[in-house]
């Protein structure tokens, strides 16, 4: 089995695949402060809860955007788990082209997320990734990266209201029930989710104009679910594509 590892600024998603099948998915916090040992434990209460033995696992891709946290998790990928790891990187096949003025500077899980799309809805494509950063990835007809657009996250915008603000607090971020807010709670709500709306839907407006007819949209991340109901411009909700790009990945450089 392959257990795939994306370590991102906020969360560290990790997803068991059997064949191509995800079995299993978990996730973590990202804390570069945790050591081998601590994250080596966290791991092995996972897979065991799970009714899955380490033996089990023969393979590991990682990709990361969290530098101190690669080294961490290949370290336990070869201690515990007895696997040299595939890191996406310069390298490593993905059998994407990258056209990038410098394609060092693009993050590993917008490569995994772009690959994982093109194979299941070919292009020209747009991925839209709702994490600590929201990112565009644009995928053209013939498979090539061409890059993107990267707005703050939903959840960088409401900590910069609590913290640079004296009387506004840290807020719940779900849709209020009106546009006009009765309670500064419910306002910052609504500005933050309603304009977060109109953000997405604008960036892809304008990216769109520079693309080929039938670019096909998909939606990712952590907050993509809550509010995929509301962005008609969207098409598909796939949350564990960053995960299933690792799979792919993994499987092109096990043929090569």
């Amino acid at each position: 089995m392959l257990l795939a590892v994306d370590i991102g600024n906020t969360n560290i998603a990790l997803g068991v695949f059997g064949e191509k099948k995800l079995i299993q998915h978990w996730k973590i916090r990202s804390d570069r402060e945790k050591t081998n040992d601590e994250y080596e434990i966290i791991l092995l209460n996972l897979l065991s809860l799970a009714g899955l033995e380490k033996a089990s696992i023969d393979s590991v891709i990682i990709s990361s955007v969290v530098p101190p946290l690669t080294p961490v998790f290949e370290n336990l990928s070869k201690g515990l788990l007895k696997v040299k790891p595939l890191v996406v990187g310069p390298g490593l096949k993905t059998g994407m082209p990258i056209l990038y003025e410098n394609p060092q500077e693009v993050g590993a899980d917008r490569v995994v997320a772009s690959v994982a799309a093109f194979d299941k809805y070919g292009g020209p494509a747009i991925v839209v990734d709702f994490g600590t950063a929201t990112t565009f990835d644009v995928i053209s007809q013939k498979g090539e990266y061409l890059g993107g657009a990267i707005a703050p996250g939903i959840q960088i915008a409401a900590e910069a209201l609590y913290l640079k603000t004296a009387k506004l607090p840290r807020i719940e971020i779900k849709k209020p029930p009106n546009a006009v807010g009765r309670t500064t709670v419910a306002s910052m709500q609504s500005g933050l989710y309603f304009g977060y709306i109109g953000l997405i839907t604008n960036i892809i407006k304008e990216i769109s104009k520079e693309m080929a007819d039938g670019i096909k949209i998909i939606a990712t991340g952590s907050f993509a679910s809550e509010i995929f109901p509301d962005l008609d411009s969207i098409e598909y909700l796939e949350p564990f594509l960053v995960l299933e790009g690792l799979r792919i990945i993994c499987d092109r450089n096990r043929a090569t």
